[in-house]
């Protein structure tokens, strides 16, 4: 840059920086380089202080030298380079971001010019020779440190504006048009020069482009939306159908019809002391924006600070505005009328008229009579039924919105209603747009909030099931907010709460159950008694109302309904709980043992409630049954139940029947329950329903006789016998008329009953062992995937069976197990999902094992039939030795498919693996199937145990001994383990397992009789104790 005067050239840095500085600031037009009035202000200081310092320098050089002179000089260039700074963000940067900063450069500039004037002061006190330089330079230091920058009441305004907005809040359209005025004119720009704000805007980007001022970028981001969606054109959209009208157009709006704010044609202009008219609420609001923000309001138009806020109607004006708007509206209907009435409408015309429809009735509520008085209403309604297809979702959806806005208007509504309205909107909340579910919902609302309505929306098919669909629907908060609102004015009529009801919807029902009076709650009862519930609604009224229902039951009126609900929740099994909380036992007995010649319905239901109740264990086990204190399974209960079999109703009797069945299959009341049937008549009784008519009645019978089987099955049997109906369980068995679950239950009977060989033989036969394992196998291979409860009884009762024929030991049986290959059926089930059926084929194997011994036996004395169990005996002078391929556990040559060896049958293997079984049972079964093959002294002992400790048959025994818990598993382990130590190899590899030997001294210490002695003759084959006195040797003893 160039100026009109220069410094003397000096070889001062403090000189040159600040030659520098004053050339950067003494432009040649600061009209030019700054639109500031501040940095204009200073750049006249420059000037005059460039003309002192080139005087001081010419008149004389030496005083530069003075060490005053030298700091003035270096504090003047500190604060110059400064001020450069500062001036040239008023040059070079945005005028918006002069505005956002306007505050701190003023400050700056004010700080630094004062600073300059300071360090003045302290030169002229050097120039006592020098009057008239001294004079100058007091003066530009006067002036200097007097100087005021400030920041104009525009600027400031528009500061605080833009630090506001920084702050990221909502700004109204109004109050953004104001913003844009006060901007455009602290800017010098005219507010309709779009172009020009947005060029500013632009810059002020490029500013901020590496800015880390958060408040900075949000005054940036808001300036850009306020921008965004400023226009400078009028919005005459509400009343614009841009149709082709031969007779008439629409009537373009004068100018000041608008109102300078809004952009918009005014409905309520007013008149402010500036002479500017305004839309009311575009004006108030930005009213109330200068208030928050702390300034004076002012005109925005004009940027005239306001004396008074006062508003005066523009009534002139207003009049001139409703002609106008009248005018267009009536042109506008005319259209939408002309354009709905044609048969097939475009769908572009169509949206356009409902646009126009509800811009209409929205913006001016008082054009909703002359639309309805047209007709437009029920075009609309007609829209939507005739061509609901054509349209799609999306005009259904602003069909739907523009009745919205017209059902504002009662007659329209009226209207609607008598065209159907209700049953379109209720279509419309499965249609393919949020938009059209949402409008179908609030025209709903709308018409909820009348009870008359609420009745007719609730009696439209499928409805509630919508809005409870909806109402639960999450994914869309918006939607269900709405469906809820609907849902809770429906809620309040009375005539809907069946509805509501049968629609999943028992909030209402409950609430009258609850809380009515008498005749309400029997009422909701019967309504309630009368549906069919799920899961979770039986949950849901059980916990709210089981107190209400069972109190219900002492009065005459409501006992009948109540039972009825009571039944229907009784069903699902997690409501046994609340209702035996509830204390509905003692209410349901009472009913059951009192009232049964009164009302014999009534007692029906009490007993199948109470049947449901007590069909799983639980805390009926121990809850009060009846007033008198006693429970379920005291003899008291049972005894009354036995004697209501006498003398009730067939489904009565069901009932009784299964709450039998329930008592006795609790693990705490069974055996109670079984002693309490079999010490009177009880048995004699059930067996007489085995052959009752009603299948219902069989079923339970079945049930509970199987269960008594399992505890008393020789009183069971000598009572069958006694009435000569064994043959009744085997012919019901063999009956493929009765229902599987009949068929389960006399199979397992059958197979609980103790029957000797010769009942065995002479009762059920070969033909009737035949039968079973066929079955066995033909249930075998339809059972895939899950098995029912009736298929794996059934296959239960049938192994069962097959333990029983497993025990008969004559050479007929023999033929027949061999024949039907029993030990593999038993092998097979081995590997049973069913705990209870691993056991009966580890029983089984056992039985088969202990034949085959038997046989074995016989064989020292006589030779066995050439199909036998083991090969013949060879006899050649006496009895032969041993061939080698003999059976190492049964001394004889069995055969490879033998039916009677474990070993040969592949048994051991399975067996095994049993012992780790989680059910003790089933251990102990497989211990003593495995117990069969080491007899307490046997020819070849040492090689049978060589045998089966090779197979793991030791080791797994020994492992399930130490950790058996004292009992019978413990005692039967013991025995098996004590046998497989007498063998000499077994003994000396485990004489040193200190474990074994720990555990063995703990079952001497802690055991049963038969376990102690088992224990104590083990640790004498390991050596461990001494003789037969049961001293420790001194080797455990040091061991321990």
């Amino acid at each position: 840059m160039t100026t009109s005067k220069s410094l003397t050239p000096s070889p001062s840095p403090t000189l040159d920086s600040i030659h520098r500085s004053l050339s950067e600031l003494c432009v040649p037009d600061e009209t030019t380089y700054y639109h500031w009035e501040n940095p204009r202000r200073f750049t006249a200081f420059a000037r005059r202080l460039q003309l002192l310092l080139n005087q001081l320098l010419r008149s004389s050089p030496e005083i530069a030298s003075s060490p005053s002179v030298q700091t003035a000089l270096r504090g003047i260039s500190g604060d110059l380079a400064k001020i450069v700074d500062t001036v040239m963000v008023y040059r070079e940067k945005s005028k918006i971001y002069v505005l956002i900063n306007c505050r701190v450069l003023c400050a700056t500039l004010q700080e630094r010019t004062a600073a300059v004037g300071g360090w003045l002061a302290l030169l002229e006190t050097v120039m006592n020779g020098y009057p008239d330089l001294r004079k100058k330079v007091s003066d530009l230091a006067r002036d200097m440190k007097q100087a005021q920058f400030m920041v104009t009441e525009n600027e400031e305004r528009v500061y605080c504006t833009l630090q506001r907005e920084g702050q990221g809040r909502l700004t109204s359209k109004a109050v953004q048009s104001a913003i844009v005025m006060d901007l455009a004119r602290a800017l010098g720009i005219d507010s309709s020069n779009y172009v020009e704000l947005s060029q500013e805007v632009k810059l002020l980007k490029n500013d901020m482009g590496r800015s880390n001022s958060v408040a900075e970028r949000r005054v940036l981001m808001s300036l850009e939306r306020i921008l965004d969606s400023w226009s400078t054109e009028p919005n005459l959209s509400t009343l614009n159908l841009d149709f082709d009208n031969e007779d008439e157009s629409q009537i373009l709006p004068f100018k000041n019809f608008l109102c300078p704010l809004t952009k918009e044609v005014m409905k309520d202009p007013v008149v402010l002391e500036s002479s500017q008219t305004y839309e009311r609420s575009a004006i108030e609001y930005w009213f109330e924006r200068c208030l928050e923000d702390g300034r004076d309001p002012t005109c925005p138009v004009t940027g005239l600070v306001l004396k008074s806020l006062e508003q005066k109607p523009n009534i002139g004006l207003a009049g001139a505005i409703e002609e106008w708007v009248n005018r267009n509206i009536d042109i506008q209907i005319k259209s939408a009328v002309q354009y709905l009435s044609e048969d097939c409408p475009s769908v572009d015309s169509v949206e356009r008229v409902l646009d126009s429809i509800y811009n209409m009735s929205e913006e001016y509520p008082s054009a909703r009579c002359k639309v309805r008085n047209a007709g437009i209403v029920v075009l609309v309604v007609n829209l939507l039924w005739n061509c609901s297809k054509t349209i799609g979702s999306h005009l259904r959806g602003k069909a739907l919105m523009a009745l919205l806005s017209m059902a504002k208007d009662e007659e329209s509504k009226m209207i609607m209603l008598g065209e159907g309205i209700t049953r379109l909107a209720i279509h419309s909340l499965v249609g393919n747009t949020e938009k059209e579910k949402e409008c179908a919902l609030k025209l709903l609302l709308k018409f909820s909030s009348d009870k008359t309505y609420c009745v007719k929306i609730a009696s439209e098919k499928g409805a509630l099931v919508l809005l409870s669909s909806m109402a639960g629907n999450l994914e869309h908060p918006s939607l269900s907010n709405v469906a809820k609102e609907v849902l809770k004015h429906l809620e309040l009529v009375e005539e809907n709460v069946q509805h509501l009801a049968a629609a999943g919807r028992f909030e209402p029902l409950i609430n009258r159950l609850r809380e009515g009076s008498d005749s309400v709650k029997t009422e909701m009862a019967t309504l309630l008694g009368k549906m069919t519930l799920t899961n979770n609604n039986k949950e849901q009224i059980a916990r709210q109302t089981a107190r209400v229902l069972i109190a219900m039951l002492s009065k005459s009126d409501g006992r009948g309904p109540s039972l009825q609900v009571l039944c229907n929740l009784s069903e699902l099994d997690d409501n046994a709980t609340i209702l035996v909380d509830s204390s509905a036992l003692p209410a349901l007995t009472e009913i059951v043992f009192k009232n049964q010649d009164e009302q014999p319905e009534q007692v029906e239901l009490a007993a199948a409630t109470i049947a449901n109740i007590v069909s799983n264990p639980g805390s009926w086990e121990l809850a009060i049954a009846d007033r008198e204190g006693h429970l379920m399974h005291s003899a008291v209960i049972i005894s009354d139940l036995l004697q209501l079999l006498s003398h009730s109703t067939s489904q009565c009797q069901a009932s009784v029947l299964k709450i039998l069945c329930g008592v006795a299959s609790s693990p705490q009341a069974s055996e109670l329950v079984a002693t309490q049937i079999k010490s009177g008549d009880g048995i004699k009784t059930l067996v007489q329903y085995l052959e009752h008519p009603e299948s219902e009645q069989r079923i339970f019978a079945f049930k509970l006789v199987r269960i008594l089987s399992e505890k008393f099955g020789e009183n069971l049997s000598n009572e069958f016998k006694h009435l000569n109906k064994i043959s009744l369980l085997r012919d019901k068995l063999l009956d493929n008329q009765l229902t599987n679950s009949e068929r389960s239950d006399a199979a397992c009977i059958l197979a609980n009953l103790p029957f000797s060989v010769d009942e065995v033989r002479t009762i059920l036969g070969a033909g009737f062992m035949r039968w079973t394992v066929a079955t066995l196998r033909e249930q075998r291979n339809i059972t895939s995937g899950r098995i029912s409860k009736s298929t794996s009884s059934m296959v239960e009762g049938l192994l069962g069976l097959l333990v029983l024929f497993a025990r008969s030991k004559d050479s007929q049986m023999l033929s027949l197990i061999r024949e039907l290959q029993l030990m593999t059926i038993f092998r097979e089930q081995l590997s049973s999902s069913q705990s209870r059926c691993k056991q009966l084929a580890a029983l089984g194997l056992k039985n088969l094992s202990d034949f085959g011994r038997a046989i074995t036996a016989d064989g020292d004395s006589e030779p066995l039939p050439p199909q036998g169990f083991c090969s013949s005996m060879v006899f050649m002078c006496g009895r032969a030795a041993p061939e080698p391929s003999t059976c190492p556990i049964h001394n004889f040559p069995c055969e490879e498919d033998s039916q009677l060896c474990l070993l040969k049958g592949n048994c051991i293997k399975p067996l095994i693996d049993l012992l780790v079984d989680e059910q003790t049972n089933v251990q102990i079964a497989a211990v003593e199937a495995l117990s069969t093959l080491i007899l307490d002294a046997s020819h070849g002992f040492n090689r049978a145990v060589d045998q089966l400790e090779s197979l793991g048959v030791v080791d797994a025994v020994i492992t399930v001994f130490m950790e058996a818990r004292p009992g019978e598993l413990q005692e039967k382990t013991a025995c098996l383990m004590e046998r497989l130590l007498r063998g000499e190899s077994t003994s000396q590899r485990h004489s040193l397992n200190q474990s074994l030997v720990r555990a063995l001294v703990e079952a001497l210490k802690h055991g049963n009789a038969n376990t102690r002695n088992h224990a104590q003759d083990a640790l004498t084959n390991l050596k461990q104790l001494s003789g037969v006195g049961g001293k420790i040797s001194g080797q455990l003893r040091i061991r321990r």
